[in-house]
């Protein structure tokens, strides 16, 4: 525990991977400094980040990063233009935790453990001096003539400082300690706060496609966001149904901005290009071969050609082609059914899950 009497010059509120980073900076630079984590260990939410693996960053230029974080993301400019992809990767190297770049350029430990990364992190802020006192929730900043004074704890302790950085994240995965601290401190502070919504969560799709087709992952796939009739953004790469609707890499990472645009009273569709690799003549030619070579066969059975076994009965409802039927009875107009289906298997989104349920918020 501190010294009652004493000042801190920086008291950082909340021991995630951003507190840390605060924190150890401040330290370095020669400032008394204090890190207030309400849970009994620093860095919670950072442990069970991408699976367990954490996800660091990504190799993606400076210009493309901004892009993903749509119209706000020019706030990143200048930070980004300070320490990016680069400097996180050397500052990582630098405190024990080599890096490996996968599929898509995203960046991992090369222990593919994200404990790893959360101790090396904080022993890194303990070494530069910072005092890390852990199950310390923190109640409210305390104000004089309008500047930071102390930090109000939730056992009614107010700890001195001249400068406070509130570094509690958002407001999911609330059992790591997430549970949106910070916003309430600026509200009390007179800041307006947009409002919290989740971000990375998995989404609901009306019917039930989605329930049918429960557990299945769809690899090397192509979705494409429709707004009102209108194509906002596609993404390659995976997804995966549920009971519920869908989920999955490539909906977690569109999710936000759905998320938004039902909030907006919008009709968003999801539509599914399941062979995204065959433009329309390549994809009609493979149909002519797969239904002129196997001709004897049921089309039921053909699709399994074409696609996992439980979409078939899916594909076979939603094109109105009787299963039992004979590839070579399969007319023109039919075989056009198909290939639009399997280029733009559609799916209405009706909701998402809340922000409990959500990576980010």
């Amino acid at each position: 525990m501190p010294e009652k009497k004493q000042v801190f010059e920086v008291i950082v509120v909340g021991g995630g991977p951003a507190g840390l980073m605060a924190a150890g900076q401040a330290a370095s630079s020669g400032a008394d400094t204090l890190l207030l984590e309400k849970m009994d260990q620093p860095g919670r939410k950072l442990r069970i980040s991408g699976q367990g693996r954490c996800n660091l960053t990504n190799e993606a230029d400076r210009e493309e990063f901004i892009r993903h974080f749509g119209s706000n993301g020019q706030f990143l400019r200048q930070a980004f233009h300070r320490f990016f992809n680069k400097e996180l990767a050397a500052f990582f190297e630098h405190i024990g935790v080599p890096t490996k770049v996968e599929r898509g350029g995203r960046v991992f430990p090369s222990s593919g453990n994200a404990e790893t990364v959360a101790e090396k992190l904080a022993n890194w802020a303990a070494e530069q001096g910072t005092m890390i006192q852990t199950s310390s929730p923190v109640e409210g900043l305390q104000l004089k003539d309008a500047r930071v004074i102390g930090v109000r704890t939730r056992d009614g302790e107010t700890l001195a400082c001249r400068t406070a950085i509130l570094a509690t994240g958002g407001a999911s995965f609330t059992g790591t300690g997430s549970t949106g601290d910070g916003c309430r401190i600026a509200r009390k502070l007179g800041h307006t706060i947009v409002p919290l919504r989740p971000a990375l969560v998995p989404i609901k799709t009306r019917g039930n496609t989605a329930e049918r087709l429960q557990g299945l992952t769809l690899k090397n796939v192509s979705v494409s966001v429709f707004q009102d009739g209108h194509k906002t953004e596609e993404a390659f790469g995976e997804m995966m149904f549920t009971h519920f609707g869908v989920s999955g890499p490539i909906i977690l990472t569109m999710s936000g901005r759905l998320v938004d645009a039902l909030r907006e009273g919008k009709k968003i569709e999801l539509s599914i290009d399941l062979k995204p690799a065959l433009d329309e003549t390549k994809l009609e030619d493979r149909l002519l071969r797969e239904l002129d070579r196997y001709g004897k066969m049921q089309y039921q059975n053909i699709l399994k050609r074409l696609l996992p076994k439980s979409l078939i009965p899916v594909c076979a409802d939603q094109t109105g082609i009787a299963p039992e039927k004979p590839g070579h009875q399969v007319a023109s107009e039919e075989r056009g059914r198909l290939k639009k289906w399997l280029k733009d298997f559609r799916l209405e989104v009706s909701g998402y899950l809340p922000l409990e349920a959500a990576m980010a918020g």
